[in-house]
């Protein structure tokens, strides 16, 4: 086949994601290698929806064989997989949903890897851990952290589901928000912006141009006149707003009778005085990032994304008014063709001006540091990197989780976060309190509580203490109420396949976040309630 029949299938094939995440996009997850530790329910359910869309490869690591309980609950192992390694089997099922994935597969223990070939993980894109005891997550979060290796944490435990994602720094240019503000300058247009509103004569045009007028340029016009006579500032309050539509309003043409004529743009304008006057400004957390250390020390290693954010800064700090560069699109809207074209191109081609300025910067900024502005890979493979600097510049965001050693010790636990998020006794939180406390129980018991005993009483009273000694060691000053130690213990450590599926599919779509770089993953605990059928995120 040829290369072009073989991109038009994967094009047919991928078509939905690439709307998502673009080519860019899938060629990040298409060079991407995930390894997955365990490959029990909730770890096959993750891995199934990143083989779907078509990451490169994976790597399971599991030293267990698979049992009939495995059998019961995992889609990924049939009866005949009984008895054999369980890494291998989910492997060979997996492998069959994606014939673009290459699937491989160690039959070893976490471990038995941490003790004799720590650097085995370093060569992931990702690792994901799933069921993990307290002791092997800490000794793996440790060398991926050190590594710097993003490590996402997922368990299932009975009804209840968990994630923590742990990365130094996770940089983001496309972080697609949901409700961007328009890009529109119309407080402070751009020279051409300026020129192209002057071409318009509101007063002199016939009828069916002046009703096919884009509203911005309405906007515009009346912004000049409001400008004139309140000492050219924006209207403000509501009261000022309210003021400058009825402005607007009066410039609707009339008929021989004096009503107004129906003109939809107008209409238009009035409707979206909010959005345009939105005063031109650097948001916070861009200007934090501006300020932040990794901008001022650019050096030989320094990231892609902070090469670029120090571009970005140095086109603000040149700019004559201190703005980001212009993003380029403009919201559809009632005109004719002609007009609405010409004015998406008057925003259009100021956009890819402000690009080749800040390409110009990024290319002196390598220079400086002996880097050749070559072929992008120079510095990172970021394609389109330029192109993306003006469009995203508003929308650059870093992740800093914190380590899990950091979150586990005594010294710097978030013992904030914990006490505020305890108010109610039947949030999130609880949960994560009697998950801590499962595993303290695991140190102690080799085996979580209501597994092998059926004497579950006994294990309520262990759990308990459990709970306590947790809460004193971080001087925690919060109550658990008893109710949640008798479900812990019913649950047996049980990985329901409801749960495990539905935290397969919200750990799949952080995995890509992570991977694509697009999109901002969450910081860095989410727990699922599948009792209340609720989530929440914490920062532990």
């Amino acid at each position: 086949r040829t290369m072009a029949a073989t991109k038009a299938s994967k094009e047919q094939k991928y078509d939905r994601q690439l709307r998502l995440w673009g080519d860019h996009g899938q060629e990040e997850l298409e060079n991407a290698h995930v390894c997955l530790i365990n490959s029990t329910a909730s770890g096959t359910e993750i891995l199934k929806n990143l083989v779907l869309p078509g990451i490169g490869s994976f790597t399971i690591v599991d030293g267990h064989k698979v049992s009939g309980e495995d059998v019961g609950n995992n889609f990924f192992l049939s009866n005949n997989s009984i008895g054999r390694n369980r890494a291998q089997a989910a492997t060979e099922l997996l492998q069959e949903l994606n014939t673009d994935v290459s699937g491989n597969f160690v039959e070893e223990s976490p471990d038995k890897l941490l003790d004799n070939d720590p650097e085995f993980f370093h060569r992931f894109t990702l690792v994901i851990g799933v069921q993990l005891p307290e002791s092997t997550c800490l000794r793996l979060g440790s060398v991926l952290w050190n590594a710097n290796v993003p490590f996402l944490v997922c368990r299932t435990y009975g009804l209840v589901g968990y994630m923590r994602l742990v990365v130094k720094e996770h940089t983001v240019i496309e972080s697609h928000p949901d409700n961007a503000l328009e890009d529109l300058r119309l407080d402070q247009p751009f020279a051409e912006l300026k020129s192209h509103i002057q071409s318009y004569d509101l007063e002199g045009m016939g009828k069916k141009d002046h009703g096919h007028t884009p509203w911005i340029i309405i906007v515009a016009k009346y912004l000049e006149k409001w400008f004139s006579e309140h000492n050219f500032q924006l209207p403000k309050n509501y009261k000022e707003k309210e003021a400058f539509k009825q402005l607007i309003r009066q410039g609707i043409l009339k008929n021989e009778k004096g009503t107004p004529e129906d003109e939809e743009n107008f209409e238009e304008a009035i409707k979206n005085v909010n959005t345009a006057l939105n005063p031109t400004k650097i948001p916070s957390s861009v200007d934090d990032l501006f300020n932040g250390e990794q901008c001022n020390d650019i050096t030989s290693q320094t990231p892609a994304f902070w090469v670029m954010t120090r571009a970005v800064r140095e086109f603000v700090q040149n700019d004559g008014r201190g703005n980001l560069p212009v993003r380029g699109s403009i919201p559809d809207m009632i005109a004719d063709s002609e007009k609405f074209i010409n004015l998406q191109n008057v925003y259009r081609e100021k956009a890819m001006q402000d690009a080749s300025v800040v390409s110009k910067h990024v290319e002196s900024l390598l220079q400086s540091v002996g880097k050749v502005c070559g072929p992008y890979s120079a510095v990172e493979p970021l394609c389109c990197v330029f192109r993306s600097a003006g469009k995203n510049a508003a929308f650059l965001r870093v992740v800093r989780c914190r380590s899990l050693a950091e979150e586990y010790s005594v010294e710097t636990v978030n013992k904030d976060e914990i006490t505020c998020t305890m108010d109610s006794a039947d949030g999130e939180m609880v949960l994560y309190l009697m998950l801590r406390s499962v595993d303290r129980f695991y140190q102690q018991h080799s085996r979580y509580p209501g597994v092998y005993n059926y004497q579950v009483e006994e294990d309520i009273s262990k759990l308990k203490l459990c709970v306590n000694s947790l809460l004193q060691e971080y001087s925690l000053n919060v109550s658990v109420k008893d109710d949640y130690i008798h479900e812990f213990c019913r649950y047996g450590a049980a990985e329901p396949h409801t749960v495990a599926s539905f935290l397969g599919g919200s750990a799949a779509q952080e995995a890509i976040k992570l991977i694509t770089r697009q999109f901002v993953p969450f910081n860095n605990t989410f727990i699922y309630n599948a009792m209340s059928q609720t989530t929440a995120t914490f920062q532990l």
